[in-house]
């Protein structure tokens, strides 16, 4: 297969530019978790060219690997695609002048399978929608990849893009259960089993393992529930992982290698924010040095999200792993190779040299992730490993 042309595959960025979201587009339509996946990795990929561009392209397998599909299961691509071509986008706000504007549209307008590649569309009005940060939120990879419930990436999705207002606004039941894909069934017309069904274990589920915390409430008629809204708030916890040092990150060596390799920016960067620039240069080596590889890009975002070639490859990269994403990776490392009982015990022992009651508890709620306590943590391992950090600087 042949390798991906440059500029037409993306990933995601934190956009730390949006500092208020002023619409919302709703998705209609009970998306598969793996639909919802696919419909973020496609808008990712369009991102950058999105309204002066008309089709995009993707290697087709590579897409498979990101989503993560077995790439050679055409057949649940092809019914993805399918699925997201008959799932209508609604949007109902005010424009610039103040003018009411209401519109709909088909996700995907088209799209097709030919020789390895996947082509598709998007309507020109779904697409300035898309773009516009103000009404969309692009979703991170790496946080989308930790979901394992659809109904808990929907509410992720329609949350995260109310970040900067810390509230969804009110909701009417009908629209949230069209948004959680659960509308028309008899069942979750019941709040009480929507509520223990759907919103609790999917806000459980958000606030546990993305970078946002989210709190519902709800409001009544009567004696009767008939509104929903959720407060939100960062996580830092999880926010420390989802890194971005804007331009910055574009004049190393290695966000170079990666360009002339045909990744486009976004996932240049995001690729170097999660990973560490060691990290990726070890991947670069190693991918580089394999015979008879056809798609380069899409065998990188393989062996990067899965480790091809063992970290101990990655510690020999020339490059440097002072970010504190690489830090807590080799932290989770060097955990893992403990045993249940040693863990146990770098706890306990760890836990005996916090005074402060706050870092006490947030190491309580977090272990080794804790923010509050992240510079203790460094130093802590650095002296039950000397030499776990020695290429930072």
């Amino acid at each position: 297969m042949d390798e991906i042309p440059r500029g037409q595959l993306a990933g995601s960025l934190k956009r730390a530019a949006v500092k208020k979201h002023v619409a919302a587009i709703h998705v209609s339509g009970k998306l598969t978790l793996l639909q919802r996946k696919l419909s973020n990795v496609l808008l990712l990929n369009a991102y950058d060219t999105l309204t002066s561009q008309a089709k995009f392209q993707i290697d087709a397998r590579t897409l498979c690997l990101m989503i993560g599909y077995n790439s050679n299961d055409m057949d649940t691509l092809k019914a993805s695609l399918k699925g997201l071509a008959e799932t209508v986008a609604e949007w109902d706000m005010l424009d610039e002048r103040g003018q009411q504007e209401w519109g709909v549209s088909s996700l995907l307008s088209y799209a097709r399978l030919k020789g390895g590649i996947c082509e598709y569309a998007y309507s020109p009005a779904l697409a300035d929608k898309l773009h516009d940060p103000k009404v969309f939120a692009l979703i991170n990879l790496n946080i989308q990849r930790r979901f394992t419930s659809g109904h808990a990436l929907a509410l992720y999705e329609n949350c995260y893009r109310f970040v900067r207002t810390g509230s969804t606004g009110w909701w009417s039941l009908d629209l949230f259960r069209r948004l959680m894909g659960v509308d028309g069934s008899s069942y979750y017309e019941s709040f009480k089993h929507l509520n223990a069904k759907v919103i609790k274990p999917a806000v459980a589920e958000v606030s546990k393992t993305s970078n946002i915390e989210v709190t519902p409430e709800t409001r009544k008629r009567g004696r009767v529930v008939s509104e929903i809204r959720f407060r939100i708030r960062e996580n830092p916890q999880l926010a420390i992982l989802d890194l971005d040092d804007g331009p910055g990150l574009r004049h190393g060596p290695v966000y170079r290698r990666l360009r002339e390799m045909g990744v486009s920016d976004r996932l240049a960067r995001q690729w170097l924010t999660t990973h560490g620039e060691g990290q990726v240069a070890a991947k670069l080596d190693y991918v580089g040095a394999r015979k008879g590889v056809k798609s380069m890009v899409g065998y990188l975002s393989a062996a990067l999200d899965q480790d091809f070639g063992g970290a101990g490859e990655a510690e020999t990269a020339p490059a440097r792993h002072g970010d504190r994403a690489e830090r807590l990776r080799r932290v989770q490392q060097a955990v893992s190779a403990r045993s249940p009982t040693q863990r146990d015990a770098d706890k306990r022992l760890f836990m005996g040299r916090i005074a402060d009651p706050a870092a006490r508890s947030d190491f309580e709620r977090f272990g080794w992730m804790s923010a509050l306590n992240a510079q203790a943590i460094f130093a802590f391992w650095d002296e039950m490993h000397p030499g776990l950090f020695e290429a930072d600087g």
